[in-house]
């Protein structure tokens, strides 16, 4: 029989890309969605074999990382051999603006998870997506022993989950795994996350149909990296004979205003003549840098990221230009089912 993996977060960029990599593997995959009144799973429908076919191997619940009971039922209904939680409210600005909402989903809602598992009893692997931004204004490079400084209300939940994981780990005996992910990410990225945004509006600019792209903090460091090579090394981190916790990352940092450049280059326009500042986007306590050290995940994963930083910004600016064609074409329809 096929292992078995449930995905929280499975409508999102990682979720995404870590579903087609399982599927890949052989796996059967579940996946949890919120109620929605829109259609969320565009990113997952290319791979969405409806239940009704005999082919289907990926299945979407409906449940909600607030919500207890039916995480626990649907844990001891499907038996996963391993949980991905990588649900969350993702969004650092927004988590100024939605502080008690970002506590309860992103930190309670991972040890709402984790305690399904263990009540359950299915003797799972799991894994919580962390992030670097738990080490907030903790100077680079960023490694597993660097301490934390959480410097938003998204990073202090993810401390949480994080702590949450160990200790699971440690008091339950439970396979927990912290996979310590820096930004990474993709044509796949959600729209108001500032690199999507930069490259959205990079080819609505290029075809003439926005005039300005208005950003936030352009001295930030971030260590930027390709998403679907990432959750490779989430998959990695549960294939261990023991748990433990990994940073993932490129070990280059490169800033805010380098992303602008390098995408406004692409298309041969001077990113000078559309950006302008607006304080609306910087956030009330800023991070500076964020660099990763992943030795350790090279050594005892075997992971090292491929696609580095001029080819992830390529790779991001063409597929929003093809996208911007295909809407225009009227290439874009859903098919309902």
């Amino acid at each position: 029989m096929s292992r078995v993996a449930l995905i929280s977060g499975i409508t999102g960029q990682d979720g995404s890309y870590l579903s087609e990599f399982l599927l890949d593997k052989g796996y059967t995959v579940h996946g949890i969605k919120r109620r929605a009144s829109t259609f969320n799973t565009e990113r997952i429908d290319h791979v969405d074999v409806h239940p009704r076919s005999g082919d289907a191997r990926l299945f979407l619940h409906y449940s909600d990382l607030s919500d207890p009971a039916s995480l626990t039922a649907l844990i001891r209904d499907i038996r996963p051999h391993e949980i991905y939680n990588l649900g969350a409210q993702s969004h650092v600005r927004v988590s100024f603006d939605i502080p008690g909402y970002t506590a309860d989903v992103t930190g309670l809602g991972a040890l709402r998870m984790m305690e399904a598992a263990r009540s359950a009893d299915v003797g799972c692997r799991f894994y919580q997506a962390s992030s670097s931004e738990m080490f907030g204004s903790t100077p680079p490079p960023q490694r597993e022993e660097t301490p934390f400084h959480p410097r938003s209300p998204y990073a202090c939940a993810k401390v949480y989950a994080y702590w949450s994981a160990v200790n699971y780990r440690e008091s339950w005996n439970m396979f927990c795994a912290n996979g310590i992910l820096f930004n990474h990410e993709s044509p796949r990225r959600g729209e108001n996350f500032v690199t999507r945004k930069i490259t959205r509006a990079v080819a609505r600019i290029e075809a003439g149909i926005q005039d300005k792209l208005y950003l936030g903090n352009l001295d930030a460091v971030r260590d930027w990296g390709y998403a679907p090579e990432y959750v490779e090394a989430m998959w990695l981190a549960l294939q261990q004979d023991s748990p433990d916790d990994y940073v993932v990352a490129t070990g280059e940092g490169h800033t805010v205003r380098e992303f602008v450049e390098a995408a406004f280059d692409r298309v041969g326009l001077d990113w000078q003549r559309y950006v302008e500042l607006d304080p609306a986007y910087f956030r009330p306590a800023e991070v500076d840098a964020l660099i990763g050290d992943y030795s350790k995940a090279r050594r005892t994963l075997g992971w090292a990221p491929k696609t580095l930083f001029s080819d992830l910004v390529r790779i991001m600016v063409d597929a929003d230009r093809q996208l911007l064609e295909d809407e225009r074409m009227g290439r874009l329809v859903r098919v309902d089912r």
